[in-house]
């Protein structure tokens, strides 16, 4: 009997992130606030003078690399850079609000965690199906 093909549920996790990152991003260029970000943030956590530069970059890099994620494509040198940033933004903003984005605390890093396991979930192996 031909089995069915199923959906794949990383399918699922890889549009999830997709959306949020790209989302995101997508947020800050069309509302205007990369460069505020890129002045009154990274600038003043040691960025300067290229805080708005970085900030532009890291749009365009999750506008591009939200897509590469949905289409599957690249993923193992997307998935580590955005691995990167998080790293970087649990360190410089969400560890010293603690754990919780909301409930006991506010903004923390619970969240950052969540995507940064999914992320490796879509890059591991997946025994008895092709890539």
């Amino acid at each position: 009997m031909k089995t069915i093909n199923r959906l794949n549920p990383l399918l699922l996790i890889r549009i999830a992130i997709a959306t949020i990152f790209l989302s995101h991003s997508l947020h800050g260029v069309l509302n205007h606030t990369v460069n505020d970000f890129g002045e009154h943030y990274l600038n003043k956590v040691g960025f300067a003078p290229f805080g708005v530069y970085l900030a532009w970059a890291l749009m365009g890099f999750e506008i591009l690399g939200s897509l590469l994620i949905l289409f599957g494509k690249f993923l193992k040198y997307v998935v580590p850079i955005f691995i990167m940033v998080l790293l970087i933004g649990i360190v410089l903003v969400h560890y010293p609000d603690g754990w919780y984005v909301v409930g006991p605390g506010r903004n923390g890093m619970e969240f950052s965690f969540v995507l940064i396991v999914c992320l490796i979930a879509i890059c591991l192996p997946v025994h008895g199906r092709r890539r």
